[in-house]
């Protein structure tokens, strides 16, 4: 505690302590200024090394340069751009002199100094001695010897030295190459002149075809329309779509390429980009790779014997053996109880990859080869009364993004009746759809069959419409589809073709080649060809006396079948159904096929590979099969008899290369690249990019030239029937399996998948 007592007071201070105090109040003051002052003049020396470092490192590199400078000027000279010479003595020269001056002049290093040089002070520093007055007493060496060097340099860029070095320095050439990269102008944007009227007319009618097509106007006459606007200068339309010396990339008629060409060099010659419209997903596979995928998806698998379970699986096989492709194969997956139903003789499978194996084992069998592919397998359920297997959920989920290629859908309109998913189309770069049945047949000969059908075929167009960029259909037989083309894209089985060379190896030895006589196969269902072949028999049953016909099949009519021909007394032997390439069948000599129903039948080709004679109507599932001179074709039940005759009264004739070659899967899958553009489509990533043709096609890429109206009108389609088939209601009533709309519980058992709630959920409800 402080005691404070104002009564006491101190004496004053006497002269002589106030003067000690004072001084030692002077020296701590000057030992604080000395102390600051050494600690700013040693922040300052140590800037000032920096510097001197630094101007050390400028010094070295600008030897170096002067170094390259000089020796590049001994090079030969070359013509030069006026534009370089120019750079260099207009920009470079007054730079350099510019920076000499500025950097040599004292009031440089004065203006450096100012703030911590005290006036009338002399300072002593590394780089040049200052006296009050500002003069230089000693410069630094480094500094005179880089004063020395740009008045050098000085005197070289004057007298064009430099710039005969820069005339063959590489640096330069390096810039130029990259600015004429950048500043490249578009190709062709001076040479191709403007669309005129007639060109605009047949653009504007060949994109109102869907339109023109409601209005009853056939895709015949609008086609006739345009080539009469673009035919008499049809030899014009790409000269006038190339510069002079560019070679043409289409070499065909078609004059729809032509005009499309000559669009789109329009458009790139403008600079206009189409990024899509409003159905469009640009969100599709990046193929810069090369390495290009295609995914084979199909309705039915095996051990079920049915051609959509066959005909993909041969497909994939032959079209990975290229090896130039990766190729999937999606089957679908049937449960257990869906398994007892369809497979034949009780056959089951407890998971995917024990039918994996089955597949494999089947298909290595009957080809030969290792098959170097994929598959997967898909969320199936089996509607009895269609005797098909419908998709349970979106197809298109199994196929990863990064595999999001190119896709065959086997049967698209079968695929897509129900199809709740992401559109095709946009998830892969190209859509194929293959045709297999004549569904408006099927349908026709049931109850109500005519209204059926009118509902089946404009739903069919609307799916492959909204879902396919090409269709093929396996003959005319089927329905006239959009974007379709007709061409037999199926071979058959390499096994038929060497049981047809052993027999006529047989045939060569003299020993008798078939023993016996006419047979029927398929699967036993009044639509696949019985009806025909009983009102057949049943109609020339006095014609055909003492004539007998052995029938293989299995299948649901398999009764009603045996008992009508029964109750007519036809003389038929029904035996089960059984390979047609089982040893027991190679003896036969004619094989029989009235059917009406087929679009393209795989046992009629298979019965011709093996060297038989086949008996079938005149129909357009037929047309492929009249080129082989054992294919006689009948009109009415009386020729039927006399075809009948003529193929049990002589021999086959023997296949020669050429038509043995036409029925194999070679053919087939060659046929298939070509019809299906596959070919033109993965050439574009074999092929190297030095080639000319890529090139031109390059720079020309019609897929995304000009916005379309037939895609816009696919695009409203699909998005509509998005709408459609989500709601659960309108599905059955269209025929759907109930709850097919996603897969089941026991789907994500056996694939292991995540609930449908999980996988795809719903918000807000």
């Amino acid at each position: 505690m402080i005691n404070f007592r104002p009564s006491e007071t101190r004496p004053p201070p006497s002269p002589s302590s106030s003067a000690v105090v004072s001084a030692v109040t002077a020296e701590k003051a000057f030992s604080f200024i000395s102390k600051g002052w050494r600690e700013v003049k040693d922040s300052t020396e140590a800037d000032l090394q920096l510097m001197k470092d630094r101007a050390n490192s400028f010094n070295r590199e600008f030897e170096n340069f002067l170094t390259s400078a000089s020796r590049s000027s001994s090079f030969p000279v070359t013509t030069a751009a006026p534009a370089e010479i120019e750079f260099v003595r207009k920009k470079l020269q007054p730079k350099l002199t510019e920076f000499r001056r500025a950097y040599s002049s004292p009031d440089f290093s004065k203006r450096v100094l100012e703030k911590w040089s005290p006036s009338k002070a002399k300072i002593r520093i590394d780089f040049w001695e200052w006296k009050g007055e500002g003069e230089v007493e000693k410069s630094w060496e480094p500094i005179r010897a880089l004063k020395t060097r740009l008045r050098e340099l000085e005197r070289r860029s004057s007298s064009s030295e430099i710039i005969e070095g820069l005339k063959n320095s590489e640096l330069v050439e390096k810039v130029k190459a990259s600015l004429k990269a950048i500043c490249k102008e578009p190709e062709y944007s001076k040479e191709v002149p403007p669309l005129d009227f007639q060109e605009l007319l047949a653009c504007l009618v060949r994109q109102s075809g869907p339109f023109l097509d409601h209005l009853g106007v056939k895709r015949d006459v609008s086609d006739k329309v345009v080539e009469s606007l673009c035919g008499k200068r049809k030899n014009q339309l790409l000269l006038r779509s190339f510069p002079e010396g560019e070679p043409s990339i289409l070499e065909g008629d078609n004059i729809n390429d032509e005009l499309d060409l000559r669009l789109a060099s329009v458009l790139q010659s403008t600079g206009h980009h189409y990024e899509g419209g409003l159905w469009d997903d640009l969100t599709k596979r990046d193929t810069s790779d090369r390495k290009r995928h295609v995914a084979i998806v199909t309705t039915a698998s095996l051990p079920w014997m049915t051609g959509t379970a066959v005909n993909p699986l041969f497909r994939a096989a032959y079209l990975a053996k290229s090896q130039k492709q990766s190729v999937t194969l999606l089957v679908p997956w049937l449960t257990r109880t869906d398994q007892e139903l369809v497979y034949p003789n009780n056959i089951t499978f407890s998971s995917p990859e024990e039918q994996e194996v089955y597949i494999r084992d089947w298909l290595k069998e009957r080809v030969g080869f290792n098959a170097d592919f994929k598959i997967s397998f898909y969320p199936g359920k089996f509607q009895k009364e269609r005797r098909s297997i419908l998709p349970a959920g979106d197809t298109s989920q199994f196929i990863s993004s990064k595999d999001a290629d190119i896709a065959i859908l086997e049967e698209p309109e079968h695929l897509n009746w129900y199809h709740h998913g992401k559109r095709w189309t946009d998830k892969f770069n190209h859509v194929v759809g293959v045709v297999h049945t004549n569904y408006l047949e099927y349908i026709k000969r049931e109850k109500n069959g005519a209204l059926q059908a009118f509902f089946v075929k404009h739903i069919n167009n609307w799916v492959t419409r909204a879902y396919c960029d090409k269709v093929l259909r396996l003959s005319a037989a089927t329905q006239d589809l959009p974007k379709s083309v007709i061409c037999n894209v199926h071979g058959v089985n390499p096994k038929f073709l060497e049981i047809g060379e052993r027999m006529s190896a047989v045939k060569e030895d003299g020993e008798q080649k078939f023993s016996k006589g006419a047979y029927f196969l398929g699967k036993m269902v009044w639509a696949k060809g019985y009806r025909e072949l009983i009102d057949l028999l049943s109609k020339q049953k006095n014609d055909l006396n003492g004539f007998k016909l052995d029938v293989y099949g299995n299948g649901e009519d398999a009764h009603e079948v045996q008992s009508t021909a029964k109750k007519l007394d036809l003389n038929v032997n029904f035996m089960k159904g059984r390979d047609h390439a089982d040893d027991s069948l190679h003896d036969y000599k004619v094989f029989i096929n009235p059917s009406l129903s087929d679009v393209l039948c795989t046992a009629t080709a298979e019965a011709l590979a093996m060297g038989k004679f086949v008996v079938c109507a005149d129909h357009p599932s037929n047309d492929f099969f009249r080129a082989f001179p054992n294919c006689l074709t009948y009109k009415t039940p009386e020729e039927f008899v006399n075809k009948l005759n003529e193929a049990m009264s002589s021999d086959p004739h023997p296949l020669t290369p050429e038509q043995r070659y036409n029925l194999s899967w070679e053919a087939a899958t060659q046929r298939f690249m070509e019809y299906s553009d596959l070919d033109k489509i993965l050439n574009m990533s074999y092929n190297g990019d030095n080639s000319e043709s890529n090139k031109v096609s390059a720079s020309v890429r019609k897929s995304k030239s000009v916005p379309n109206l037939t895609s816009v009108v696919d695009g409203g389609l699909a998005f509509a029937h998005y709408c459609l088939t989500g709601n659960e209601f309108l599905r059955q009533c269209t025929g759907a399996v109930p709850g097919t709309r996603d897969y089941s519980m026991q789907h994500c058992k056996d694939l292991h998948l995540l609930p449908p709630q999980v996988e795809n959920p719903v918000y807000g409800w």
